[in-house]
């Protein structure tokens, strides 16, 4: 439980670092970096699974590159639920998207990596 809410909370602190990298995204406080961070491990979890599956045959056309947009389109979609937590389109999305992957996979392998 412990591990969970630190991963929780330091995935938020990654996404407070992506728009001092990228212009184009806007969080205002942690708090919106928490529930914004909570929406897109949300929509991960529940939404993209099967957007994976619906989209395999363009994915699998495109090399898997298709994920990149898939993900792009995610964390733009996160930013209509979240007040505080905003992005501008499409290409900050998708630089956004890519970087946060890489520091919350930098988070999970902090903590330890998934066993």
């Amino acid at each position: 439980m412990i591990l969970t809410l630190l991963r929780w909370a330091l995935n938020a602190a990654a996404l407070m670092l992506v728009p001092e990298l990228i212009s184009g995204i806007a969080v205002t406080s942690f708090t919106a970096a928490l529930i914004a961070a909570l929406v897109i491990g949300l929509l991960n979890a529940l939404i993209r699974p099967l957007l994976i599956l619906l989209t395999l045959p363009i994915t699998a056309l495109t090399l898997g590159l298709f994920i990149l947009v898939i993900n792009a389109l995610l964390f733009w979609f996160a930013s209509n639920f979240v007040s505080g937590f905003s992005v501008a389109g499409f290409w900050p999305a998708l630089f956004g998207a890519l970087l946060y992957s890489v520091l919350t996979w930098f988070v999970d392998l902090a903590l330890g990596g998934k066993r």
